[in-house]
């Protein structure tokens, strides 16, 4: 009978990146560049599957992708709401890395930061695209963990001259805005939405609503809005009828149709069709030169829900980083 233990792999083989590495892994114009590249690659990526152990508003969602010959990865992210009243994360991830030459696990990685960071830039890379070139006002809207991250990725990718933060409590987003000043990025708080909006060129939604906030009226012409927050059919940060007027892309066509709220609602209620949307990621980051704008005046929306390939990518990137941090022989 063999010796089980002893074909164990080497856990001392195994690197563990937690949110501090995975954040120096993956600065945002160097992560927004990877998926824009990775996204032309042939990477499988299952629907996510989804268990609530307890029978309540808690689950687990189980987010595999894999590319033959080189990487598989998997993301187990949890979602407890009623940790908020013990003051935990409502939604923390790990991400485990395996290699698909031999099967042997290479990397455990804080699946939390990675999603954030691959969120935030999946948002930048679309309004690197659909936005228009002269936008000079950014507008974020909440004021969870995805605010700051969205503000450094989008940032990144285009020259902003002002930055507003909106939030339904002051005390949150004031500090969002000092929290931003000591990495260098001025903004200020807008405490009326539709003040804010009607100043906003790109707008980001990173909000957990459930009842649409963003109304079409307070949108300029012109205006790129990313929708991020919602991604169930229940959610929605916007209201549906929004998608009637507006130019429509997601992160990943198949993802969004089964759950992005927005969309998912306005097919629902008969305002838009399945082929309303008229492109997705990979898509935009293939031909950037196209002019995906009807006109300066269109509205543009970036809808996302997040899928697999992307974890996948940024994972890869955190993981080839302990190549380019060891020193030199």
């Amino acid at each position: 009978m063999p010796d089980l233990y002893n074909t164990l792999p080497d856990t001392n083989t195994m690197d563990y990146f937690d949110s501090s590495a995975v954040q120096k892994a993956l600065p945002y114009p160097m992560l927004v560049d990877a998926l824009a590249s990775g996204l032309q690659l042939p990477i499988q990526a299952p629907s996510r599957s989804y268990f609530a152990p307890n029978d309540d508003a808690s689950c687990v969602l189980i987010m595999p992708a894999w590319k033959a010959k080189e990487f598989f990865g998997v993301k187990l992210v949890s979602v407890w709401p009623s940790n908020k009243a013990i003051n935990a994360p409502t939604v923390s991830a790990v991400y485990v890395l395996l290699s698909c030459e031999n099967g042997l696990p290479l990397a455990v990685i804080d699946g939390t930061e990675l999603t954030l960071r691959r969120t935030a830039a999946a948002a930048a890379l679309a309004a690197k695209t659909l936005a228009r070139k002269n936008s000079q006002t950014l507008a974020v809207l909440g004021t969870g963990a995805l605010c700051v991250p969205m503000v450094q990725a989008h940032a990144s990718v285009h020259p902003f001259k002002s930055i507003l933060i909106w939030g339904r409590q002051k005390s949150k987003a004031l500090a969002a805005v000092a929290e931003l000043k000591t990495l260098g990025i001025e903004s200020d708080y807008s405490e009326d939405l539709s003040d804010t909006l009607q100043q906003a060129d790109v707008v980001a939604a990173v909000t957990t609503a459930t009842e649409p906030f963003i109304l079409s009226k307070w949108l300029k012409p012109g205006t790129h809005l990313g929708l991020i927050g919602a991604f169930t059919t229940q959610m929605a940060e916007a209201e549906p009828a929004l998608m009637s007027k507006a130019q429509i892309f997601a992160d990943d066509r198949s993802a969004v149709l089964e759950k992005g709220g927005e969309i998912y609602q306005a097919i629902q209620q008969k305002i838009i069709l399945p082929s309303s949307i008229e492109g997705e990621l990979a898509e935009l980051a293939a031909d950037p030169a196209r002019s995906w704008r009807k006109n300066d005046e269109a509205i543009t929306v970036f809808k996302s829900v997040g899928f697999a390939s992307l974890d996948l990518i940024a994972a890869e990137l955190v993981y080839q980083s302990k190549e380019k941090s060891k020193p030199a022989a």
